[in-house]
């Protein structure tokens, strides 16, 4: 497999679905009602670009959540940004209104704000397939990050079920995903 022509194709078809609205719903349903039964009070996620999934309104709403329980809780969100000098991920606070800036990407995050170590970690992707392994643009940040994190947080790609890969071989450095949520449901593990 061309891992560059496949991500090429696939962000463009995910940029041309004209259903795409309709399966974020689809995605954004999946995703709260995933999480309605975690326990986690700190996830990581992402600021989606080039068409990815959202997943910070439903996210943002189980923040919200946590503090109508009968305990109330209070729930972080961790949005990337980049160590450049080991070219890792650190997760900082966000919340909608917090001041933010554009990384070296041009990618929006999160200026001075608090670090936070999610136990939950939301990781795009590109395209995934078999086994929890994903494809993502190719610049290797959450691989490493994931190598190194201690304790590893529980991680969970989500996509669109457009970007499946039946022929995905993943390499040596590939970190596989604790699970993998698409518009149709749980399809990791199976």
């Amino acid at each position: 497999m061309d891992k560059a022509a496949t991500r090429k194709r696939l962000v463009a078809e995910r940029q041309a679905m004209a259903d795409r609205l309709a399966r974020a719903d689809a995605l954004q349903q999946v995703l709260r009602f995933w999480l309605v039964d975690r326990a986690d009070t700190v996830i990581g996620a992402y600021w989606p670009i080039k068409g990815e999934f959202d997943p910070l309104p439903a996210l943002h709403r189980w923040k919200e959540d946590g503090e109508l329980l009968h305990e109330s809780q209070r729930r972080r969100i961790g949005l990337p940004v980049i160590d450049k000098l080991h070219k890792t991920l650190a997760f900082h606070a966000w919340y909608p209104g917090c001041p933010m800036e554009e990384d070296a990407y041009g990618i929006p995050k999160p200026k001075d704000t608090e670090l936070l170590h999610p136990t939950l970690l939301f990781v795009p992707c590109v395209g995934y397939g078999p086994g929890g392994y994903r494809l993502g643009y190719g610049g290797g940040f959450y691989d490493r990050t994931l190598a190194q994190l201690a304790p590893r947080p529980f991680t969970v790609g989500l996509g669109y079920t457009q970007a499946y890969l039946d022929d995905f071989l993943p390499e040596a450095h590939d970190q596989p995903l604790d699970a993998i949520l698409n518009d149709n449901g749980v399809v990791w593990p199976l």
